[in-house]
């Protein structure tokens, strides 16, 4: 039997072919077929200039749900006719990071459909430790956003965010709006900007007590009158050391930076800064073991999941989804490939 498999095989290039359904190698494993996978910011980077640690050919694809279609001899937390998400964080498991539960920085980490092969084929094969049961009142399109809101769980976990803080995210992209919604959800109020309309826009109906386009209005003064003497938690969701750099200006006394960036140029912060104001600086790299409750919240109805997804391709055109996906970044929340 054969099934569809969608390659990036150069740079702006995904082939759609066929292979053979992967098989199942271990007790643990589970054969899952693909239903809905998200467009990731990764994916599109990786489409569009390439990647160091990306080889080509690659199936990217992380953000995925499916349908358990068969099961190995030693699974038993899930069965045939399950609907699941992908937890795609891969780690050793060995090292000392691992044992002290946090594989999402193992020096060894890898991401499904970034440093290996990922969702966008009609099969995969994955451990049932990586997957997840999703409620049926939860759809497979909407299923398929648990994974940004994995990031957007670790990011808020990582801040502390809790009921009465005041938080200001810089970028009203996916991870902004994501990040907004948990805040909002853990009861804190948000001030978010961006430079697009249509992005602020989203951000309102995503619950934003404040939004700001930067570009037109004093983003300093705008959160000085949203939280007189500073913010308790900042964040950069663009992850650019500009504004990284910026971000710290607008934290209060005691105020907590959250920095989930990539850019590997330097950000120029003196010291007196932090230490007068006693800041907390932490990272927050993809998620650690924050599905369980992504999937409750689904499951619970706590999140306006809908509002983020924007396109939705059949497989066939997924060559055509990247480029107007591309072509439409202003106003593109979450693009979705459906098998």
């Amino acid at each position: 039997m054969k099934m569809r498999i969608a390659k990036l095989t150069a740079v702006g290039k995904i082939e759609l072919g066929e292979g053979p359904l992967p098989k199942i190698k271990k007790e643990t494993d589970i054969l899952v077929k693909v239903k809905a996978v998200g467009i990731c910011g990764t994916d599109v980077h990786i489409f569009q200039s390439g990647r160091a640690d990306v080889k080509l050919p690659r199936v990217m694809g992380h953000e995925l749900s499916g349908i358990v279609t068969e099961t190995g001899k030693g699974v038993t937390k899930l069965k045939k006719g399950d609907r699941v998400v992908l937890d795609p964080v891969f780690a050793c498991g060995k090292c000392p990071v691992c044992k002290k539960g946090h594989k999402n920085v193992c020096a060894d980490v890898k991401c499904f459909g970034v440093q290996m092969d990922g969702g966008f084929q009609d099969y995969i094969v994955a451990g049932e430790d990586s997957l997840y049961k999703i409620a049926k009142n939860v759809s497979f399109e909407q299923a398929a956003l648990a994974e940004p809101f994995s990031i957007a769980a670790n990011i808020n976990a990582r801040v502390g965010t809790g009921p009465g803080d005041l938080m200001v995210i810089i970028g009203s992209g996916t991870i902004g709006l994501v990040t907004l919604q948990v805040a909002k959800m853990l009861g804190a109020k948000v001030l978010i900007s961006d430079v697009e309309d249509a992005k602020l826009e989203a951000a309102k109906k995503c619950g934003a007590d404040k939004t700001v386009n930067s570009k037109e209005k004093d983003l300093a003064k705008a959160v000085e009158a949203f939280a007189p003497g500073g913010a308790d938690i900042v964040l950069d969701a663009v992850g650019v050391s500009p504004l990284t750099e910026l971000s710290f200006s607008f934290a209060a006394p005691t105020g907590r930076i959250g920095i989930i960036g990539f850019d590997a140029k330097p950000v120029s912060i003196p010291p007196v800064n932090i230490t007068k104001k006693e800041l907390t600086i932490v990272g927050s790299r993809m998620n650690n073991h924050r599905f369980p409750a992504v999937v409750k919240w689904f499951k619970e109805d706590k999140l306006n999941i809908d509002l983020l997804i924007s396109r939705r391709y059949p497989v066939e055109e997924i060559q055509k989804a990247f480029e107007e996906t591309i072509a439409n970044v202003k106003n593109n929340i979450k693009t979705l490939i459906l098998f």
